[in-house]
């Protein structure tokens, strides 16, 4: 695991959760623009007294910069994916998720022009998994979308607001959704 591409996603979607700008975040937390910039990219090297500031001026502890929150976004493009032989067919495997909850699939088809309006975030740990059949989408989180073309995948956070466009005349992909499944505790018998 990459600690400091860990601390710099981390950074960039609390910072964009609060609505700050790169400069409102520097000036709040006394850290330079520069290093702030470094940090968000990955680059940076940043000291604890950085990652204390950056803390105090998100009003978070400092764990919720070094813990995985939620799920970054995944693409397979056309030419990474491998078919294997299994069975007497071909499968190319786009993804793989545990645990339990619910899946919903569907095919989507947008127009050259429409857009989805932006989705509010789904319930917290639903993921997304997009392939394109046939087209060009813009796809993902509202702050981090990715353009995908026929027989690219790409798997995001669905409890963030997301989008997706029509970048070509017509696309068509397939969409699977998974949301865990929350665990209902009825009220406490004596």
């Amino acid at each position: 695991m990459d600690h400091n591409e860990l601390v710099a996603r981390n950074v960039r979607r609390l910072r964009r959760e609060r609505g700050f700008s790169i400069g409102e975040l520097a000036r709040r937390s006394g850290v330079s623009k520069q290093t702030l910039s470094k940090v968000e990219q990955g680059d940076g090297n940043p000291t604890v007294e950085t990652l204390s500031a950056l803390c105090k001026a998100l009003d978070v502890a400092l764990r919720q910069l070094l813990t995985e929150w939620g799920s970054a976004v995944y693409v397979q493009r056309l030419s990474d994916g491998q078919w294997r032989e299994h069975d007497g067919r071909s499968e190319r495997v786009l993804d793989q998720t545990y645990g339990s909850g619910y899946v919903h699939t569907l095919v989507m088809r947008l127009e050259r022009g429409n857009r989805s309006a932006p989705v509010p975030g789904h319930s917290l740990g639903t993921l997304h998994h997009v392939y394109v059949i046939s087209g060009k989408l813009r796809t993902g989180p509202v702050e981090e979308q990715v353009e995908l073309s026929a027989g690219d995948f790409a798997r995001f956070p669905g409890d963030v607001p997301h989008q997706h466009t029509c970048i070509s005349d017509s696309v068509v992909a397939h969409v699977v959704t998974t949301i865990p499944q929350a665990h209902q505790f009825g009220a406490a018998t004596k």
